[in-house]
């Protein structure tokens, strides 16, 4: 034989000492993991937890949505929250997700409608005014007009 008794007897003691670096190299890797992802989360949750608690009247708010308002009633487990004049939604207290500094809404003005107003009138892009004129012309064409054509659905505009 080319290999001695002796020889491969002693090749098992190393591999238990690699048993107890893998278990070190384990232990190292839940440290990580419990430092970079396991503890900040749990910190975000009870920060969270928190500021829902002491939810109040007047505060404004933004929801899990993105939609911003004002609170306008807080109950156990709902919020009342008034996102326009005279628009109020109800809101499960947990899906708050900021809590906004005091002066915030006034401070954010909505534009009107979100698009500036062309001369064509009504907001209407060109190639809907084009398409419009032409429902004006076959209608003008047939000689059945009866303003049809001024209440043809609108398509491509936003609510």
């Amino acid at each position: 034989m080319l290999i001695s008794e002796a020889f491969a007897q002693t090749a098992g003691s190393g591999q238990a000492e690699a048993g107890w670096a893998n278990l070190v190299l384990l232990i190292g890797i839940f440290v990580i993991f419990w430092l970079l992802l396991i503890r900040p989360q749990a910190k975000r949750a009870k920060e969270h937890k928190k500021m829902v608690e002491n939810l109040q009247r007047g505060d404004e708010v933004i929801t899990g949505g993105g939609i911003i308002g004002l609170i306008l009633n807080v109950s156990e487990n709902y919020v009342v929250v008034e996102v326009a004049p005279g628009v109020e939604i109800l809101a499960i207290k947990s899906s708050v997700q900021t809590l906004l500094p005091k002066g915030t809404l006034k401070s954010i003005e909505p534009s009107k409608g979100g698009k500036q107003q062309k001369k064509g009138g009504k907001g209407s892009t060109p190639a809907q005014e084009e398409k419009s004129d032409a429902d004006q012309d076959t209608a003008s064409t047939n000689g059945s007009n009866g303003g049809a054509g001024d209440e043809a659905p609108k398509t491509g505009e936003k609510n």
